[in-house]
């Protein structure tokens, strides 16, 4: 790929913005206040998160520009650990990792369409779906140029929306802050854990630049600029969006629902209002579609190019896309929003991402003649995250182990192709 086809800093922060700020924002409060409701509780949650996202975005920016290769942890992982640990994360990116987010991004344009749409049963998730993958499918620049657009349009909904509830007043009865000093007890119990799960989820997508590393220019000075800056974006529009949601609505309105933006601005604005807030949510989330149709397939385009099982997905077509990956994975992304649950895709999906996130987390301290961006304060920050992560991991294995298991059932198939692979690679 010649250098003017390449992207700079800006495109690979906006990538990282647009596939970080989605679905979970604007959907998981709901879930959170089921468990915790001190709004200082709220407050930790997604500071945490953030913290978590940005010591990640860190050593992603140190894997990627010592590796320089497209794929993310597929690569981390298998240079770093052993070959079967990468094809797993390729295989879990594939079922799970990016074609989740986007299945779970398109029920909630669908969610939020229905002020609109009424009893119209029209799939809008589904389409949306189909048309973002033929946009990828054509070149790196078009991709660039939608991503760029759709990441904009977000950027200005969520500083708008994040400006009128902080200035405005809130409507009577509606306000559920809370700073009392019952936060606690609020952070000793599972569900606190629990609804951290839900905020990772939310602050997925802050490694999204490093997947693309060979189609960015000058990595090793764009990379941590992208990664960095886009995440310390995203963390502070984050905690400021849930100040203005439990601001605006009570716990009783906003507890075990989705569509919390719809609620607030229901309060906000009135019935009207509803129709364009709603509207706006649902163009957003196009752009998270977008994102992670653009960078999901790299992964499973690098596996294919190591692996006989899935080798017909390493053809590209003449401008260097993955266009069968790109298919296959919005194939599976279709597959799964219309046959699974919001919440439980949702919370099988945050679990095994999170563990495999940690895996790579401690694969950067297995890193020999390092090259490129080094990780500040390494190793005290892998060992932060390595720790937290693991506490929080056996919580959600304690309190969902439904959600759980079927993550680990996920992982287990992946175990075995890699066997059946690495047997057909020998016979051949």
């Amino acid at each position: 790929m010649n250098k003017k086809s390449k992207i700079g800093w800006k495109t690979a922060a906006a990538l990282v913005i647009a596939n970080m700020i989605g679905t979970g924002v604007f959907t998981s409060l709901g879930f959170q206040l089921m468990e915790v409701q001190n709004t200082w509780s709220i407050i930790f949650l997604w500071t945490i998160g953030g913290i978590m996202a940005l010591i990640g975005a860190l050593v992603f920016a140190e894997l990627g520009t010592h590796f320089k290769r497209s794929g993310g942890d597929y690569i981390f992982l298998s240079e770093n650990i052993h070959p079967a640990v990468g094809y797993l994360y390729a295989w879990i990116s594939l079922v799970v990792g990016f074609s989740a987010p986007i299945a779970i991004a398109a029920m909630a344009v669908n969610y939020y369409l229905i002020p609109i749409l009424g009893g119209f049963n029209l799939n809008v998730g589904a389409l949306l779906i189909v048309i973002v993958t033929i946009a990828h499918s054509l070149t790196v620049k078009q991709s660039a140029k939608v991503q760029n657009l759709l990441t904009v349009v977000k950027l200005l909904f969520v500083f708008v929306f994040i400006g009128i509830g902080i200035f405005a007043d809130p409507v009577s009865d509606f306000g559920s802050f809370d700073f009392s000093d019952g936060w606690k007890n609020e952070i000793l119990i599972p569900g606190f854990s629990v609804s951290l799960i839900f905020v990772f989820y939310a602050y997925t997508g802050w490694n999204s630049a490093a997947y693309i590393v060979e189609e960015i220019d000058q990595p090793r000075k764009n990379l941590p600029k992208a990664l960095i800056s886009a995440t310390l974006l995203v963390m502070i529009c984050y905690i400021l969006l849930q100040l203005v949601f439990i601001k605006h609505a009570a716990v009783d309105q906003l507890a075990g629902k989705v569509e919390i933006a719809t609620i607030v601005a229901q309060n906000l604005f009135g019935a009207n209002g509803v129709y364009w807030v709603s509207l706006l949510i649902a163009v957003q989330l196009i752009a998270t579609i977008s994102g992670y149709t653009w960078v999901g397939p790299r992964v499973t385009h690098s596996m294919a190019r190591d692996f006989k099982l899935w080798y017909p997905l390493s053809k590209e077509n003449i401008h260097g896309i993955p266009v069968r990956a790109i298919w296959l994975n919005s194939s599976i992304a279709l597959l799964l929003m219309l046959t699974g649950s919001f919440e439980k895709i949702l919370i099988y999906a945050g679990f095994v991402l999170q563990l495999m996130g940690t895996i790579t987390i401690f694969s950067s301290l297995l890193l020999k003649n390092q090259s490129g961006f080094k990780t500040p304060f390494k190793p005290y920050l892998q060992i932060i995250y390595l720790l937290f992560s693991c506490l929080i991991l056996g919580y959600i294995l304690y309190d969902k182990p439904i959600e759980s298991i079927a993550g680990l059932a996920i992982i287990g198939v992946g175990l075995l192709l890699y066997h059946f692979d690495k047997k057909i690679s020998q016979e051949n």
